[in-house]
């Protein structure tokens, strides 16, 4: 009998082991918004990258289904967008130092706000604070030429620093960011 009940709690134990195993090895498919990172400069020259969820069109429409006209936006799909400055920047003549940012936006159907806010690791928009706003700045929302199915962000060099450009669908919107330079003691 102790044997038999040995036995019974080894087994029980085993098949336990088995399917805890099987589990592990299941991986979940693509994600519908999957994550993308646009960067400008690379290595020790790098400025700036930005992370961000790339959500599709799918026959809905920017300002009403996505992306609300008139409503704080993460900026993307599922985690608020993250902003990383490798140098200090300006955004419309504010400070932004060297560091780690949420990027938001409010759509309009002429303008967009483009948001830098000190609230991080934050799902959506469900975080941002009016009160952590760091630089903001409203640039025109223009038409473009081709539509892009996914939403998209890429650097463009300036002048006097970079431009953040955000698309999707024909709408396009670009965010100057000014480089600021340090003077260097001898």
């Amino acid at each position: 009998m102790k044997n038999l009940k040995l036995f019974t709690t080894i087994a029980f134990a085993f098949m336990m082991l088995v399917s805890f195993n099987v589990d592990a090895q299941k991986f979940r498919g693509l994600d519908k918004s999957p994550m993308d990172a646009a960067s400008i400069g690379r290595g020790s020259k790098q400025l700036a990258v930005v992370y961000y969820s790339r959500p599709q069109l799918n026959g809905r429409t920017v300002g009403k289904e996505l992306a609300p006209f008139g409503k704080v936006w993460r900026t993307g799909a599922n985690e608020a967008t993250k902003l990383i400055l490798n140098t200090d920047m300006s955004l419309n003549g504010k400070t932004l130092v060297a560091g780690t940012y949420s990027l938001f936006t409010i759509p309009g159907e002429k303008e967009w706000e483009v948001i830098v806010s000190s609230d991080v690791n934050n799902w959506g928009a469900s975080g941002y604070k009016e009160e952590n706003k760091v630089a903001s700045i409203k640039v025109p929302a223009t038409m473009g030429d081709e539509s892009l199915e996914a939403f998209s962000m890429a650097f463009e060099p300036s002048d006097d620093g970079v431009h953040l450009h955000m698309g999707w669908d024909k709408v396009r919107v670009a965010v100057p960011f000014k480089q600021m330079f340090r003077l260097q003691k001898n």
